[in-house]
């Protein structure tokens, strides 16, 4: 066998024990009723060590793209170096390693380099990842989907295996559970079986944050309800308000009040004091009533009941509309749909936050499309529902670092308290999705970019042509964001045909989104009004200005000259069509899965 076969092996063996682990801690926690289902999420965070090995053999496996004399040399490098840092280690000394090996900010503590034996682990580590992960690079010959899925399972295997992840090789680790007699470790498996019980990952304090009262507080009124959606209508701040409301679009795959955290986070607060009427699309967790639903039902139930409710409460001819994320995916159908029907004057201005409408450069999230994932997500679906927590588990996989380990790490081995921190609460109030609408959009949105091609898409019957949209835009795109790249979100810009004002924001999906004014955090990136955008993302990178601070007073800007004069502000509730249902933030929003 030779030796990369041997540590392919290897890896598939740590694998399989992981798993083998985990499965004995579920079957030995009670089970909350008889036969109950093991709870989900968690057999998956070891899958990568799997996923990497069935990876590496599949490259393998096609006849001559393996670059043997390049893995051989490798492979020598990486013995020479081992075998100098052992040497080290007897002598006594203690070099520095290069600095693009040392470049991990888990293993910089002084328990890591006070201590020789955790030294030369930490050290033995991080040559060992920047070995695998310039190997990674060598199979050059293989398709480029191929490539990147091997590069991107790599990474997921070397952040599992860091030393920082098992508890006997954590100076860190043991050091707490010296200090407090092993209180620690006791407390740790305590939050562990809590967790696999609930099957999710616990990141904050839970119980310091509540919906209604401490976080989606803005005051309003349900006016509007249906089995797919509330609507709810917020109270104004101010005397008079702009005649053209505002209709705002959150992902029905996370729950609306990420633009309604605490007040000074607030951008559904925040819209209401600069004197727009803002009504907010609050989506209903999936059930067996909305387990039929589909892309027709999103965009006939929702996005085209929402518009039509809110243009008979405010009188209007239009409503201004923000779709965020897979809402503004979906917007944008919206847009092609009502255009091709003659009916584009429904919606007098379109923003889309960190929306992708041609998935091409989709970015990681194309690594969980391939046939064999999109088949275990169906398998999980087969109830008609998919759960949420496995979604929340697929977004942490793409920064396994900072939104699983640092947690596992933190809660199991340290047994910290849990810190307060409204975003991580709203990131772990997961929302349930219709399986079969799921796994359509990741087969026809991601997988096969149907949307991105004129008459790709059917919806209502009416084939779907985004190059003939000619309503105003307004394009956030986050400049870290992971989900949803900026280069994936700028091609939105190459198929309208109306003007469009694109910003570049600091940060990524959720902070380059959710930045008010007062914060005076990060920094956005634009062109001079009236400057036409070129056509590269490069090329607007280079030509834009940078203004320190949040972009949200540059959209209120835009916003208002396509508002129309000030009215008298307009009460929730107070439509005899639609009357008051319930106070914001609704019932729809409480529903929680774990």
């Amino acid at each position: 066998m030779s030796a990369l076969a041997a540590f392919e092996s290897m890896v598939t063996a740590v694998g399989k024990a992981q798993q083998a682990m985990l499965e004995a801690w579920l079957q030995a926690l009670p089970a909350t009723e008889p036969d109950a289902a093991l709870p989900g999420g968690y057999a998956a965070w070891f899958q990568p060590l799997a996923q990497w090995a069935e990876l590496s053999r599949a490259a393998l496996d096609e006849a001559g793209k393996a670059p043997t004399a390049e893995l051989t040399r490798l492979a020598s490098n990486w013995w020479a170096d081992q075998l100098k840092l052992w040497a080290d280690f007897v002598a006594g000394t203690t070099p520095e390693l290069p600095a693009e090996v040392m470049r991990n900010n888990r293993l910089g503590s002084e328990a890591w380099t006070e201590n020789p034996l955790f030294d030369m682990i930490r050290k033995s580590y991080l040559l060992s990842s920047h070995h695998a992960l310039n190997g990674s690079h060598v199979f050059d010959k293989l398709s480029p989907e191929m490539a990147d899925r091997l590069r991107f399972h790599t990474r997921q295997l070397v952040e599992a295996m860091s030393p920082a992840n098992f508890a006997l090789l954590n100076p860190e680790v043991l050091r707490r559970a010296q200090e407090t007699g092993g209180q620690s470790l006791v407390k740790g498996m305590e939050n562990l079986a809590r967790d696999l019980a609930q099957g999710k990952l616990t990141m904050t304090d839970e119980t310091a944050f509540e919906v209604g009262r401490n976080v989606a507080t803005t005051p309003g009124k349900v006016v509007f309800r249906n089995r797919m959606f509330e609507l709810i209508h917020y109270a104004p701040t101010t005397a008079a308000v702009f005649k053209i409301p505002l209709l705002i679009f959150p992902p029905w795959i996370n729950k609306y009040y990420i633009l309604d955290l605490t007040p000074e986070k607030s951008f559904i607060r925040w819209a209401v004091d600069q004197g727009v009427s803002v009504f907010v699309v609050s989506w209903a967790q999936a059930s067996a009533t909305t387990a039929d639903a589909t892309l027709d039902t999103y965009v006939e139930e929702g996005f085209l009941a929402a518009i039509e409710a809110v243009q008979a409460i405010c009188d209007v001819p239009c409503v201004h509309t923000i779709g965020y994320c897979v809402a503004g995916t979906t917007l944008a159908v919206v847009l092609a749909l009502l255009e091709a029907r003659g009916e584009a004057d429904k919606i007098c201005s379109a923003t889309f936050f960190t929306a992708q409408t041609d998935f091409e450069d989709a970015g990681d999230l194309l690594h969980f499309v391939d046939d064999q994932m999109l088949a275990t997500i169906e398998q999980l679906g087969a109830s008609g529902v998919f759960d949420g927590r496995y979604l929340a588990l697929t977004f942490n996989l793409l920064r396994p670092t900072d939104l699983m380990w640092n947690y596992v790490v933190n809660n199991y081995l340290l047994g910290k308290d849990y810190v307060p921190f409204d975003l991580l609460y709203w990131n772990s109030d997961p929302t349930n999705v219709p399986a079969k609408w799921h796994l359509a959009y990741l087969k026809d949105f991601y997988r096969d970019n149907r949307l991105a091609k004129p008459g790709g898409l059917t919806v209502l019957g009416t084939p779907i042509d985004l190059d003939r949209v000619r309503t105003p835009a307004y394009i956030q795109a986050g400049k870290d964001d992971h989900i949803a790249p900026a280069v994936s979100v700028w091609k939105l810009t190459r198929h309208l045909k109306g003007p469009v004002r694109f910003v570049l924001a600091g940060s990524g999906h959720i902070a380059g989104v959710i930045n008010p004014p007062a914060a005076n955090k990060y920094m956005y990136w634009s062109l001079a009004e009236g400057v036409p955008l070129p056509e590269t993302l490069e090329a607007f990178r280079a030509a834009a200005t940078e203004t320190k601070g949040s972009w949200w007073p540059d959209w209120i800007r835009w916003l208002a000259a396509r508002s129309g004069e000030e009215v008298p502000a307009r009460v929730p509730g107070t439509h005899p069509a639609y009357p008051p249902l319930a106070d914001a933030p609704g019932a729809y929003v409480r529903e929680r899965i774990a």
